[in-house]
């Protein structure tokens, strides 16, 4: 399952930040996953709790989604990802390889499979609370 391997590398990721930054106690760390991305939330929390560390004995992963977003490059309309009129196999070949998207998705407005995906993609932390070093 992709949720292990994407959980390791926020705990990798986190550690880096954590020693570069000079936290000592880390007691939040706020991740955003991309709607998109379409992950098991509750596997990728259980894979963060069993991969965490002792340097992150103390610290609360909160798990927010951000809203997939489309902006049409025709019209400029902006609409939001249309995922319960989307059947599963087109939800599936779109988590893997987002760019189909343009295969399945037409601007609402006018039509036009020519839109950008603004946001709600990827996975990336958001921000990391604790006690400094020197604190």
């Amino acid at each position: 399952m992709h949720e292990w391997a994407l959980a390791e590398s926020v705990i990798k990721t986190v550690l880096r930040i954590v020693d570069e930054k000079g936290i000592r106690k880390v007691t939040e760390i706020k991740i955003k996953i991309g709607e998109m991305q379409q992950l098991e939330y509750e596997v990728f929390r259980e894979a963060l709790v069993q991969l965490k560390p002792v340097e992150l004995k103390d610290a609360e992963f909160i798990i927010e989604v951000a809203e997939t977003e489309f902006k049409c490059r025709a019209c400029g309309f902006k609409w939001l990802f249309p995922k319960k009129d989307l059947g599963e196999d087109v939800l599936e070949a779109i988590h893997f390889l987002p760019e189909v998207s343009h295969a399945y998705l037409k601007c609402p407005r006018c039509g036009s499979p020519d839109f950008e995906i603004t946001g709600g993609r990827g996975v990336w932390i958001e921000s990391i609370s604790g006690v400094e070093k020197n604190g």
